[in-house]
């Protein structure tokens, strides 16, 4: 028997209300405007400025690529969905729309955990740093990061390839997530549902762990601090870093911790939303704008295009 008899898949939105079609069509370009612009400003500063070429903001760039795929494999097929009203994806284009998503799902999670680590050897050991954060260290850590991610996904994407869709063809989500996809499925998802669990405590649930760790010692480095402002600017990054994280692991770990009977689409689709288009807008604002450097990096950038 073919590994599937369904060519393709209706993706029903966020949501059934053609009143409300409008509005979150204008929310979601926005967003995801805001999200493209903000991140590709990031990779065009850290290219263009030679000052840059430092591991924390290879990390950054890094991380901005990532949200960039995150968003662009989902948001432009949704609202060209509500603009057309044509509402099908093709089970190629799911696969497709699943890989992508998933890289860079595990990708971020895994680079959170590298960034994390790199700013706990910056603030604790900053004599060593450039010893231990070398280039070779660097690369090291994000082949590491690529590695895991594409892992991930290959196996998450060939589980799914291998199940048997002969049923309903209705995906009640706005894009090609696993849980709906393992709803859908006619054949055991047990295998699946394993492996869903295993990555989740392994990446999700181990990397926040990590990068609490890292941020632990961070915090306690910074309560050596004798000035007060300088231990007020320390705190402010790490509360509105682990901020971030937090809303970006929580509804990942939400999503993907329960088995395929107990998902509540309604609720999981705004989950969803955290972490594919909230998460990718708030990172630039961050873990970037917010820093010296690259704020002096992006008015180089606007300088030059000034002059162009």
């Amino acid at each position: 028997m073919n590994h599937s008899v369904v060519t393709e898949f209706i993706i029903l939105g966020l949501t059934k209300k053609p009143e409300l079609q409008g509005i979150i069509f204008l929310f979601f370009l926005i967003i995801y405007l805001v999200a493209f612009l903000g991140n590709m400003l990031i990779i065009i500063a850290v290219i263009y400025n030679n000052t840059l070429h430092t591991p924390m903001y290879v990390f950054l760039l890094t991380l901005a690529v990532v949200d960039i795929i995150c968003t662009t494999s989902i948001i432009p097929k949704m609202l060209g969905t509500m603009l057309t009203s044509e509402n099908t994806i093709s089970y190629a284009g799911c696969m497709s729309q699943l890989f992508f998503f998933t890289w860079s799902l595990g990708a971020e999670m895994v680079l959170f955990t590298t960034m994390a680590y790199d700013r706990y050897v910056a603030i604790c050991f900053p004599l060593h740093y450039s010893t231990i954060m070398n280039h070779h260290m660097c690369v090291a850590l994000l082949s590491m990061v690529m590695a895991i991610a594409v892992t991930n996904s290959w196996v998450h994407t060939a589980l799914i390839m291998r199940l048997t869709f002969c049923g309903p063809n209705t995906i009640d989500h706005f894009f090609c997530e696993k849980p709906p996809l393992l709803a859908l499925s006619c054949s055991p998802v047990r295998i699946n549902e394993v492996m869903v669990y295993v990555a989740d405590i392994t990446l999700a649930i181990g990397d926040f762990i990590l990068t609490c760790i890292s941020y632990g010692f961070i915090i306690v480095a910074i309560l050596r601090i004798r000035t007060v402002e300088g231990k007020r600017k320390a705190f402010s990054t790490c509360s509105s870093h682990l901020t971030v994280m937090t809303l970006y692991y929580s509804p990942v770990i939400y999503t993907y911790i329960r088995p395929a009977s107990s998902y509540t689409f309604e609720i999981d689709k705004v989950v969803a939303a955290l972490y594919t288009l909230v998460t990718p807008t708030l990172n630039p604002m961050v873990y970037s704008f917010q820093n010296r450097e690259m704020q002096a990096g992006i008015r180089n950038v606007f300088a030059f295009l000034k002059h162009w």
